[in-house]
C-alpha cells in the first residue's frame, strides 16, 4: 500500500495481519447483530480518529482514553460466536449468533403484521420524503 506518513511524505509498505483480519471480521459480524445503525456509524467514524491518534504515537492522549471508554460502553453487549470459513486468503461467514442480537425473525418479517404493520410505512415514507418534496416545490416555483 501507499500511505501518507505523519510528516507528509508518502511511503510504501506491506502489512500482513491474518490473525488480526480474522478477529476483526468476527468482531464486525457480532457488531452487525448487536449494535444499531446509528451507533455503528459513530463507532466507525471514531475508529478512524482512534487509528490516527495511535499512529501518531498519542497513546496516552486523554481523547484516546475517552474513546476507549465510549467503545467499551457501546460494545458491552457485543458478544457471541462467529463461525468463519478460511480459504486461500479469503474469509466468509458461516454463522453468527449472540444472546444480545437485535435481529429478531418474529419482528423482521414483513408478512405477519404483529409488530410491523405495512400500513405504517406509507405515513413514514411521506414524512421522510417531505424535505425533498418541499425543495422540489421551491424549484418549480410552487
Amino acid at each position: 500500500m501507499v500511505e501518507n506518513r505523519l510528516v507528509g511524505m508518502k511511503s510504501r509498505g506491506v502489512y500482513e495481519t491474518p490473525g488480526g483480519t480474522i478477529l476483526w471480521t468476527a468482531a464486525c459480524e457480532l457488531e452487525s447483530l448487536t449494535l444499531d445503525r446509528e451507533t455503528m456509524q459513530v463507532k466507525d467514524m471514531l475508529a478512524l480518529k482512534y487509528a490516527e491518534l495511535v499512529y501518531a504515537g498519542r497513546w496516552f492522549d486523554p481523547l484516546r482514553q475517552s474513546m476507549d471508554a465510549f467503545m467499551q460502553k457501546i460494545t458491552h453487549t457485543t458478544t457471541g460466536s462467529v463461525t468463519l470459513k478460511l480459504y486461500k486468503g479469503s474469509i466468509s461467514v458461516a454463522s453468527r449468533k449472540s444472546p444480545y442480537s437485535l435481529y429478531r425473525e418474529d419482528i423482521s418479517s414483513f408478512e405477519n403484521g404483529l409488530i410491523y404493520n405495512q400500513a405504517d410505512a406509507a405515513g413514514f415514507i411521506r414524512l421522510y420524503g417531505l424535505p425533498t418534496r418541499v425543495r422540489a416545490m421551491l424549484e418549480r416555483g410552487i
